[in-house]
């Protein structure tokens, strides 16, 4: 008997916080919660340059912290191909095929053309007109299986650059020190662009929307009335010198030596 009240009481506990929690309301633009939207710093830039991320379906599920969407936002001319195989994805197929344009493949590699050694010409003449510059948004093994299986991709030209700064995603660890996040490679590949007079846009607001949402994680993170809080946070979340030896990260473009 006593068990049977007590189960009803439990059942009924149950049922009231139910209907007392709240569902948590999102913004559906930039897909953070609505109190830490990052809406009113984005800014987007217009390119000569199209910018195309191609975004793995786990990230995609990154509706959090995950970068390639905030990237999209900041950017008016780009968009998002969702996928691992794009050798018969039909939009992707589309933007090869257009004649009118020259597409490239932003990826590490042996034969890649590198934007931080080449001049203005160079980098002019490489370019070409209307240039479209493919992105592969996931972390490393996710990003070599996308390219591995993609045999449309296999085909284009590559893009890198050699980078010379510390990622600012503290709350994530990376495998490397000079590994940067899609939002923070691109913003490399843009002023190496507008060095090469490819691009003319200002990028010195790019990164606000990033560094905004990274803040907002951090408050969280250093906040004990949080259910988020994170006791050592304040030791671990400063700039690293030293870096996780495992490849899961966040797409990312490293110096080749």
């Amino acid at each position: 008997m006593h068990k049977t009240v007590a189960n009803q009481k439990n059942k009924e506990r149950f049922i009231l916080q139910a209907e007392i929690k709240k569902p948590r309301l999102a913004c559906y633009k930039c897909m953070n919660p609505k109190s830490t939207c990052i809406c009113k710093y984005i800014s987007p830039l217009h390119t000569k340059t199209r910018f195309i991320i191609l975004m793995h379906p786990k990230e995609y599920k990154k509706e959090k912290n995950g970068t390639g969407h905030m990237t999209k936002l900041q950017l008016e001319n780009s968009e998002i191909i969702v996928g691992v195989d794009f050798t018969n994805n039909k939009r992707v197929n589309d933007i090869l095929n257009n004649e009118n344009n020259s597409s490239f493949l932003l990826y590490p590699g042996k034969d890649n053309f590198n934007l931080s050694v080449k001049d203005s010409s160079e980098v002019n003449s490489f370019m070409e007109n209307n240039p479209q510059l493919f992105i592969l948004d996931g972390t490393w093994p996710c990003a070599r299986k996308m390219l591995k299986l993609s045999k449309n991709l296999q085909t284009l030209k590559r893009v890198s650059f050699d980078n010379t700064i510390k990622s600012k995603f503290i709350i994530k660890q990376q495998p490397e020190s000079l590994c940067l996040s899609t939002i923070e490679s691109v913003y490399t590949v843009l002023n190496l662009l507008k060095k090469g007079d490819v691009e003319h846009c200002e990028t010195q607001d790019f990164l606000i929307p990033f560094e905004k949402m990274i803040a907002h994680q951090l408050d969280y993170m250093l906040n004990p009335n949080h259910k988020n809080y994170h006791s050592k946070a304040s030791n671990e979340f400063v700039p690293k010198n030293m870096y996780k030896k495992t490849t899961e990260r966040n797409t990312i473009f490293e110096q080749r030596r």
